[in-house]
């Protein structure tokens, strides 16, 4: 049973490469919808009248929708397509933002935020199935090496323009724009888009959840995505507390908070280059000297803080620890993706939706932990997240070597 029907508009030829351009725009879409509103985390829970705990749970909530997603996505679009998919999933990610921008129900905006998770969910994997379908070879390689860099400029750019629109218009204005984005998006797809897969698989749930199960008994694999999701709470910590201590503790305003979350952006996006740059040097050695670096960064910031404490001195420390972090996350992703080129979609998927399942519960017990303070309890968010990729690191290094042992036994 297929579900090919021939109504589906195929891409041209002639649009291949506007079409490209355009999976690249909406790859850094989960930056956007979770990063633009960071710098109105504070006035959220002051306008809505809630805490700054309620107010983090709608990042929370999005990212552990948008992980869980991606683990059944895979399979919706090798089965149903991919153009129709990310075109309806456009339509409906605007429509929430406008709910979001007009209530001032939390409750609603949870809701509204589930919605995000999943619909964006939808979108990154139908594009980045996109290149796979598209492209082969050095091509694809090429493109699949600057998935991480592009996605990393939602990261970027997000909260700087969040910032602004905060100070000028209040929260809502956050969420109008992702709107007109996304409708924009939508009608460039709707134009120059169209459908690549080209031939349709059955839709199997229990197939899947055994192809899932063989990648999951992998220990260097699971241990690998255990790994992306240290990195990446690194970042989650700082993006779910940084606002208000910039804006509660160092009597930052919501720009000030839009520039620090811009500046780390470009730390995540550092150590992505710098994982690109190194992608042929020996794995675990260069993962054993990175982790060592991020941990020597972290104890001598806990160190610092009782002698130099200002906004500067943490945006630093911030900065060289995230660095290390987009090391991680790029040489991991990059990692995880090739271990299964046969079922390259699903492990994209197993290794997106796992990596923010983790990333979700972890950066939310974290902050929990150690609460929106000051730069010191963000000190010791990082020592913990620091200190579990190192216990992780030393088991991914003592599994890959039995790995390597029983296939040299093997030859």
């Amino acid at each position: 049973m297929t579900h090919h029907s021939t109504t589906t508009k195929r891409l041209k030829d002639s649009n291949q490469r506007i079409s490209t351009i355009l999976a690249f725009a909406l790859l850094p879409l989960s930056g956007f919808a979770t990063d633009i509103y960071l710098p109105s985390l504070p006035s959220m829970s002051n306008v809505l009248g809630v805490g700054s705990g309620q107010v983090q749970l709608t990042l929370t909530l999005f990212l552990i929708t948008y992980g869980v997603s991606q683990l059944f996505i895979g399979t919706i679009v090798d089965s149903f397509g991919r153009y129709k998919i990310s075109l309806v999933c456009l339509l409906i990610f605007a429509a929430s933002c406008v709910v979001i921008a007009t209530t001032s129900n939390i409750y609603l905006i949870y809701l509204m935020r589930i919605i995000h998770g999943f619909t964006v969910a939808a979108i990154i994997v139908a594009k980045r199935a996109f290149f796979v379908d598209v492209y082969e070879g050095d091509k694809l390689k090429h493109f699949l090496s600057l998935f991480s860099i592009i996605w990393s400029t939602g990261p970027i750019i997000a909260p700087f323009v969040g910032g602004y629109l905060q100070n000028a218009f209040g929260w809502e204005s956050n969420f109008y724009f992702l709107a007109a984005m996304a409708l924009i998006l939508a009608a460039l797809e709707f134009i120059y888009s169209g459908e690549t897969l080209k031939t349709y698989s059955e839709f199997h749930l229990s197939k899947i959840a055994g192809i899932y199960g063989n990648m999951l008994k992998t220990p260097s694999f699971s241990l690998g995505l255990v790994m992306l999701g240290l990195a990446y709470c690194m970042v989650m910590v700082f993006n779910m507390t940084g606002p208000f201590i910039i804006e509660h503790h160092f009597n930052g305003n919501p720009i000030i908070a839009g520039y620090s979350s811009l500046i780390l952006g470009f730390a995540w996006m550092t150590g992505g280059f710098a994982g690109k740059a190194t992608i042929n040097r020996p794995f675990v050695k260069k993962m054993v000297v990175n982790n060592g670096l991020q941990l020597l960064f972290v104890v001598v910031m806990l160190l610092s803080i009782p002698l130099i404490s200002n906004l500067y001195s943490m945006i630093f420390f911030a900065f060289i620890i995230h660095v290390t972090a987009g090391y991680i996350f790029n040489n991991y992703f990059t990692y995880c993706l090739g271990r299964f080129p046969n079922n390259a979609g699903v492990a994209s998927g197993l290794t997106g939706g796992i990596t923010y399942v983790i990333v979700s519960f972890l950066s939310y017990g974290v902050v929990s932990l150690f609460p929106a303070k000051d730069e010191l309890n963000l000190g010791y968010s990082y020592f913990l997240v620091t200190i579990l990729s190192a216990l992780v690191m030393w088991m991914v290094y003592t599994v890959s070597r039995r790995e390597a042992k029983t296939q040299a036994i093997r030859n």
